[in-house]
């Protein structure tokens, strides 16, 4: 029920951004939705991609300094207040979102979110019918 994603902490300076994006495109890893979250000295590049397993073990043989966590990835109907709607079932359950980032993708609402407690974040999504993206399905979204 979760997915991995790729987190690449980068300095805040010029060049090492390309440095990742290059490493994957060199390896034929296709990004489906990445952002960053910046300080004056470094951010975390987040990133959801085609094989984050073999994108995991890229970075880490080009040097760069990557960790892998389980993120939740849902699919909401593209209409105003789905993500507040989805925030909403969660913030009731009394599950914190560490963060989340959302993007669309074929007309659907993608919500990227990180949490406190994943077991009680599944069983939440299993009850309430939320549809999720699950990993083996990654790579037909690229």
């Amino acid at each position: 029920m979760t997915i991995h994603q790729i987190s690449i902490f980068i300095e805040n300076r010029s060049g090492t951004m390309i440095k990742v994006l290059e490493v994957l495109k060199q390896a034929g890893i296709d990004l489906i939705a990445s952002t960053v979250a910046d300080t004056t000295e470094y951010g975390i590049y987040r990133i959801i991609c085609s094989e984050p397993l073999r994108a995991h073990e890229e970075l880490q043989k080009a040097g760069i300094v990557v960790t892998i966590s389980d993120v939740f990835a849902l699919e909401l109907d593209n209409k105003p207040g789905r993500a507040a709607d989805a925030v909403r079932i969660f913030s009731e359950a009394g599950i914190n979102l560490s963060y989340m980032y959302s993007f669309l993708l074929n007309g659907k609402g993608i919500l990227i979110f990180r949490t406190d407690d994943n077991e009680k974040a599944k069983a939440v999504i299993k009850e309430k019918g939320l549809k999720y993206i699950e990993e083996p399905n990654l790579a037909g979204l690229a």
